[in-house]
């Protein structure tokens, strides 16, 4: 199972990147062709609507209203597993926030790492490497 970072979901879905293309290539080479499940938490969704939708960022960005169509889009695919905060996992983001003396620009990646964690998901798809990198995940990049 392949963590979804919220990064890999604006690339798949925002035309106007460099790297939409190769992010669905990456999409039907490693997780549709082989059938490997994809894990996703509904922050993943919540932060992509609010970044998708931002005009300051893209210069097409998407309506609210289609923004939350993709979100359910694949918060329903039949290759997503959810996934939910837990105790465990709760526990733990605190545990690594604290030990590797993260700060407030590390909270939601934090959190997102430790519920795959949890889950035992070890492998993290993310256009950002860096966030996820401290905490011993294999790390794919489209």
């Amino acid at each position: 199972m392949i963590g979804v970072d919220t990064t890999f979901l604006v690339q798949l879905e925002l035309v106007e990147l460099p790297a939409h293309k190769a992010a669905h290539a990456f999409l039907q080479r490693q997780v549709l062709q082989p059938q490997v499940p994809l894990a996703l938490a509904p922050q993943v969704l919540a932060e992509f609507i609010h970044i998708v939708t931002d005009p300051r960022r893209f210069q097409k960005p998407l309506a609210a209203g289609e923004a939350v169509v993709k979100a359910r889009f694949w918060w329903n695919a039949a290759e997503v597993r959810r996934l939910f905060p837990s105790t465990e996992s709760t526990v733990l983001f605190l545990d690594w926030m604290q030990r590797h003396q993260l700060g407030r620009k590390r909270i939601l990646d934090t959190q997102l790492a430790a519920i795959f964690w949890t889950a035992g998901v070890r492998q993290v798809l993310t256009a950002n490497p860096a966030d996820f990198q401290l905490f011993g995940f294999q790390l794919l990049t489209a």
